[in-house]
């Protein structure tokens, strides 16, 4: 019997590990290339929607696809998923390491989010499968938790000691080799398991999902970069509205639906979707324009930029176990309310910094936006997968990440278009403020209109360059300002969602006892 119980427990040991390591992998690319746009449009030329799609090539396929990851799991084996999603990052960090344009970086960037997709609905799934008490599950989710915000914390110093020898290129070599040796290492560690029942793909969910996702995306970037009555704009918003409505219509009437409806029933999945969506609009988004303003305005080397934002990833490795043990004592309610709370504070305090801000004044408020970061994933996930009847954990498991992924990526969208739209309108006026000539200023609003702050700086102003420069950081701050008041905003609704939407904790009730459960069958 001992020996059976140390082995269920190296068992355990081996599937949690493999997890963290596979979300750490998915999680990877988020800050190493965030804090790397500045160096990626330098030496690319690119344009700040440019930008925008480099960060949102990675999400939307990680938003599209993980619930379909879910399912192919469920249907094929997760260990299956998990491996074909470990392999898909190091092809995508490969195509972006030997890019030539912004476009392969896309491509790159594309592949390497399909295979985040897989890995996030996998890993969660193998921890379900290994803890089936819902209980003690949230100790495990609390680890799984603190590995994504380790590779967030991680990723801008990796990328920061690359760019300090070597071009931006060279920040996806260090995902190639840790991605295939995780997937040689899960081999004789990870028990392959599929689902209960009879699931088949709902590929008619699947495609109006995506479409509806894509189509949403595209034209938030592309609104903000041009104009939101072009006809490709709007095109692209009914596009979205009608794959959405088709999508509803076909998961009610799915005999295996991607997304259940079952799972609305609960009060607990519908907070944390909108929580999960919101918050990390707001979360993303705040990265992405954090990252241009240490690059663009502060004029910080990538290092530079990567200890700054360090402060901000930092805290929640070390919070978010404190927070696993605290879901036992105090109700999940408080704990998302307050953390999202938290992050507006900070963000709100983020929106009043200036090109001279200390590295002292940014890293104190930095942390406590991490603090609050540290207080949300790991309650939101663990309430998202709790919350359900135990047969639809998987599912609201890759759900949740849906939503987070949904909001994630039409942050730096939506904050990326605020802010060029902000600058873009301020930009003249601080250049006459400034004394600056009609002809110099009318350059640099055409080079605005065509590339973006990049292309600005670049414009020939002869002995007024450096009275130029400081007006467009001005007309940059403008747009950096609001879009992170736009962002504390976020973190608020989130914040009231939960205090109205979470109600008074409830034990989960599993249709069967676990000893009887079906959880999974061997692949």
């Amino acid at each position: 019997m001992a020996t059976t119980d140390k082995a269920s427990g190296d068992r355990l040991g081996a599937t949690l590990v493999m997890a963290c390591l596979g979300v750490f992998v998915a999680y990877l690319p988020v800050t190493t290339v965030s804090v790397s746009l500045p160096a990626i449009q330098r030496g690319l030329n690119a344009s700040t929607a440019d930008l925008s799609w480099v960060s949102d090539a990675f999400v939307l396929p990680m938003a599209a696809l993980i619930l379909t990851a879910g399912v192919f799991g469920d249907v094929h084996g997760r260990k299956k998923v998990f491996q074909a999603g470990l392999l898909f990052c190091a092809i995508g960090a490969s195509v972006a390491l030997s890019a030539q344009s912004i476009a392969m970086v896309w491509v790159g960037q594309a592949l390497a989010g399909v295979g985040a997709a897989a890995l996030l609905p996998a890993t969660l799934a193998l921890i379900s499968h290994a803890v089936p008490d819902p209980r003690k599950r949230g100790r495990y989710i609390s680890l799984w938790a603190t590995s994504l915000m380790l590779a967030l914390a991680l990723g801008p110093l990796l990328a920061g000691a690359i760019l300090e020898h070597a071009s931006w290129r060279w920040i996806y070599l260090p995902a190639i080799p840790l991605a295939l040796l995780t997937a040689l290492i899960a081999i004789p560690l990870v028990t392959d398991s599929r689902a209960p029942g009879k699931r088949h793909l709902d590929w008619p969910g699947q495609i109006t999902a995506a479409l509806a996702i894509v189509a949403l995306v595209f034209a938030v970037i592309e609104g903000g970069a041009g104009s939101f009555t072009d006809p490709v704009v709007l095109l692209a918003f009914a596009v979205a509205a009608l794959s959405l409505a088709a999508f509803l219509v076909i998961e009610r009437r799915s005999n295996s639906p991607m997304l259940s409806p079952a799972l609305f029933a609960s009060r607990g999945f519908n907070a944390t979707a909108v929580i999960a969506a919101v918050s990390f609009m707001g979360v993303i988004g705040s990265i992405f324009v954090l990252s241009l303003y240490l690059g663009l305005v502060q004029q910080l080397s990538t290092m530079e930029a990567a200890l700054r934002l360090l402060t901000n990833t930092a805290v929640p490795v070390v919070v978010g176990p404190l927070i696993g043990r605290l879901m036992h004592r105090v109700h999940v309610r408080w704990l998302l309310s307050a953390g999202l709370f938290i992050a507006a504070i900070a963000l709100f305090l983020l929106s009043g910094v200036d090109a001279d801000t200390s590295f002292g004044q940014l890293s104190w408020r930095l942390a406590l936006f991490g603090l609050g970061l540290g207080a949300v994933l790991t309650p939101m996930t663990a309430t998202a997968v709790s919350s359900v009847p135990f047969q639809l954990a998987g599912m609201a498991a890759a759900a949740n990440n849906a939503f987070r992924q949904v909001g994630g990526a039409l942050g730096p969208a939506v904050l990326g278009a605020l802010l060029t739209s902000r600058a873009a309108s301020s930009l003249p006026g601080h250049l006459a403020d400034a004394g600056v000539s009609d002809e110099h200023r009318q350059a640099a609003t055409a080079a605005m209109d065509d590339s973006g702050f990049q292309a600005v700086a670049a414009v020939d102003y002869g002995a007024q360059r450096d009275v130029a420069l400081n007006a467009l950081d001005k007309a940059f701050l403008d747009g950096f300002h609001l879009s992170l008041s736009v962002s504390a905003t976020l973190m608020l609704i989130a914040a009231l969602a939960a205090v109205l939407l979470l109600g008074h904790p409830r034990p989960v009730r599993d249709p069967q006892p676990a000893a009887q459960r079906p959880e999974s069958v061997p692949a």
